[in-house]
């Protein structure tokens, strides 16, 4: 059994279809890249995965189950970070994982652990007690991968992670990425081709609301580099 299933799910706004009957499955283990141009419906469809927004038609599975009717214990086996990576910034980067272990219901002895782990696996040590205004971007997307790794999610949806940031803070976040996927499923969007070549095993590419191709990184990089040079 699939750990997520899409099937022929749509979103419309208005008259603008911005998903058109997407269908995929994501099998435990794999880490996917999410790959088409901005405005090809990569983060509505992660939207659509975590419930931000309800699909008009079709319906997303998690682990044989339908979205809409799993537990909350279900859904806090999924972390998601967004692309706008929503933060507080007059928070302590310590009072900020405290809150948000409230919001996913870490409590007791568990939540020490939980916290003292995630801090060590994003390298936020250096920076625990300092307010999240006054860091640089790299370490502003740590410490939003440190919130959606917070409870040990078996599912991982990362929206555009490495936008905005300069060379070596892709760079830092990609290698981070690369170890989270050792542990868990992970699915990331981008509409870069690097991010995903050195990252994903497997690759979905979306345009225009539908998925145009699904296939292994290496074999889906072959076969776009063959019909450039047959353009040429």
């Amino acid at each position: 059994m699939s750990l997520l299933s899409l099937q022929g799910v749509s979103k419309r706004f208005g008259t603008v279809t911005a998903v058109d009957r997407v269908s995929f499955t994501v099998d435990r283990g794999e880490v996917i890249g999410f790959l088409g141009p901005n405005g090809a419906g990569k983060s509505t469809t992660m939207r659509m995965i975590n419930q931000y927004l309800e699909p008009d038609d079709g319906e997303v599975q998690f682990d044989g189950q339908p979205m809409s009717t799993v537990s909350m214990e279900a859904k806090r086996r999924i972390g998601y970070l967004p692309e706008n990576n929503p933060l507080y910034l007059d928070m302590l980067v310590s009072e900020y994982l405290g809150f948000i272990a409230d919001l996913r219901q870490i409590f007791g002895a568990e939540r020490p652990r939980a916290i003292d782990r995630t801090v060590t696996t994003t390298a936020l040590e250096s920076v625990y007690y300092r307010p999240i205004g006054e860091l640089s971007k790299g370490y502003r997307q740590r410490v939003g991968l440190a919130q959606a790794i917070l409870s040990q999610p078996d599912l991982l949806i990362l929206d555009e992670p490495t936008e905005g940031l300069d060379p070596n803070q892709r760079l830092e976040i990609r290698h981070l990425i690369e170890s989270l996927g050792r542990d868990r499923t992970v699915m990331l969007s981008t509409h870069v081709l690097s991010e995903v070549q050195d990252t994903c095993t497997r690759l979905l590419i979306i345009n225009e609301g539908a998925i145009v191709a699904d296939g292994a990184v290496d074999d889906l990089v072959a076969q776009a580099s063959g019909s450039r040079s047959e353009e040429r």
